[in-house]
């Protein structure tokens, strides 16, 4: 039975993976200043970047598809008498994984819904390979064990320049050990499946700098598949100083270096950056 993979645009792939394999999307949107976005569709990342650091008093606002528009995707799909598996971002960040279980429920094809745990970079790793394994003909149970043993090889840190954003979206309670008062700091987080836990934090760059050496030193001991950083308008030169020091030992590993989505730029804020990376 033929297997079809469907995830949310808050996924980070690039060009060449996008025209090599067959992979739905179902676009998250965005609201900014009385106006619906829809991601990749309405509006790009560049220009939903320029209205984020323009906005002073009104911020964006997030949705996931509708329940709706998912049941359509799925009911398409499997017209055929295909099989869905519909992978998507974290719960923690996005109610899309709940909307999806939903659609599966109202749909007349047979759809499996898994949330990733995982983001951005971190979930194209599950994805890519759950396609992959789709057309070597794997079943469906092979798949999810595959992408089971992906995600424990896979490592989510967020650098967040500010907390404003994800006290904003009412996601402040999801980090663990965090006090509301504490807004200020720059903070870095580790996305694990259950929560987001606090890796360091302060008021300078220091907290920062300590985690990147810290996470270099660490992965200068595995080997590494791919590495991810995403980001919502870090400046190139610091970007090239953040690869540059992972880099160190294994120069040789694939880097995506990109905008993040419109959704998790909205969750996390300015300058802030996420460093995901697979492990063999």
């Amino acid at each position: 039975m033929t297997i079809k993979i469907v995830t949310d645009s808050s996924i980070q792939l690039t060009r060449a993976e996008r025209d090599a394999y067959p992979i739905h999307i179902a676009p998250l949107t965005v609201q900014y200043a009385g106006e619906t976005y829809v991601d990749g569709k309405t509006i790009t990342r560049e220009d939903f970047l320029a209205k984020l650091t323009a906005a002073t008093i009104e911020f964006p606002t997030t949705s996931q598809p509708t329940v709706g528009s998912l049941v359509e995707l799925y009911d398409q799909l499997g017209a055929d008498g295909s099989q869905i598996l519909s992978i998507h971002c974290t719960g923690l960040l996005s109610g899309t994984v709940e909307g999806a279980h939903t659609a599966a429920q109202q749909s007349n094809s047979d759809v499996v819904v898994l949330d990733s745990k995982v983001m951005d970079r971190g979930l194209a790793y599950q994805v890519i390979a759950a396609v992959q394994d789709a057309e070597a003909g794997l079943d469906l149970e092979a798949i999810l064990a595959h992408l089971d043993e992906i995600r424990s090889k896979t490592e989510t840190y967020v650098f967040l320049d500010s907390l404003d954003a994800m006290q904003r979206g009412g996601r402040i309670s999801r980090v663990a050990g965090l006090l509301t008062k504490l807004i200020k700091l720059k903070v870095v987080v580790r996305l694990t499946d259950s929560q987001l836990q606090i890796v360091a934090k302060g008021r300078g760059s220091k907290a920062f700098s300590k985690v990147l050496n810290e996470m270099q030193a660490t992965i200068s001991q595995q080997t590494l598949v791919d590495v991810g950083i995403s980001h919502v308008g870090v400046e190139e030169d610091d970007l090239v100083k953040i690869q540059g020091i992972l880099q160190q030992g294994q120069p040789d590993v694939p880097y995506t270096v990109a905008l993040t989505s419109p959704v998790i730029m909205s969750h996390v804020g300015l300058k802030a950056f996420g460093i995901m990376y697979q492990t063999k």
